[in-house]
């Protein structure tokens, strides 16, 4: 006679569900405004309203809670779609106009994420490590973005490796947390001039 499955209660598992997304949110929350080394297990648990053993039981350590909070980040930044349409564009203008707004979406969108990370970093045991995770695909879709516009009429003045640093400089989390964050501006604003930032800059080899 075959041993028989455990049964797995549907509501249960979806209770479950809740209470991991719930902590995520909470230690999102927590670490973007205190920092990542002033936020224990306790206060996690404490803005969840849950005990501390059902943090741990849930998701795991605060490290776990953080890689928990790089992946969610990195899937719910929906790049794939934006990448999709940045591709699809044939003139520089029009890829850089949908490169601004996409990333701009994305980096508005996901700000507390990024926060949470960026702050976790000094005192992180392995920070290098989790911001290359963290960053990777967003990198990658630059690459491609810059790439793509080597194939344009005109193609950019700078060397495809260039272009890739360049269009990271203005649109990667630093750029739209140097304006909007640090100096204040509006997103509408940041994305405005660092769109035509960027034509400014690629254009001049196709004028």
């Amino acid at each position: 006679m075959p041993p028989k499955r455990p049964y797995v209660s549907p509501l249960r598992e979806q209770a479950a569900t809740r209470t991991r997304e719930l902590i995520v949110r909470q230690a999102t929350e927590l670490f973007a405004e205190r920092g990542y080394g002033r936020v224990t297990v306790a206060d996690i648990a404490a803005a969840a309203g849950v005990a501390p053993k059902t943090v741990f039981a849930s998701i795991g350590s605060k490290s776990d809670i953080l890689n928990r909070i790089v992946d969610e980040g990195v899937s719910a930044s929906d790049y794939e779609r934006t990448m999709q349409t940045v591709l699809g564009r044939r003139t520089p203008d029009s890829v850089l106009r949908t490169l601004a707004h996409g990333t701009r979406m994305g980096n508005e969108g996901q700000f507390r994420v990024h926060e949470a990370i960026r702050k976790a970093l000094p005192v992180h045991e392995d920070g290098e490590a989790l911001w290359e995770r963290a960053t990777a695909d967003y990198r990658d879709a630059l690459r491609a973005t810059a790439r793509h516009l080597h194939t344009l009429t005109p193609p950019p003045c700078y060397s495809v490796q260039e272009t890739a640093d360049l269009l990271w400089q203005w649109f990667g989390p630093s750029g739209w947390r140097t304006l909007v964050i640090e100096s204040s501006w509006s997103w509408d604003r940041a994305e405005d001039v660092l769109y035509r930032t960027a034509v400014a800059a690629l254009a001049p080899a196709v004028a």
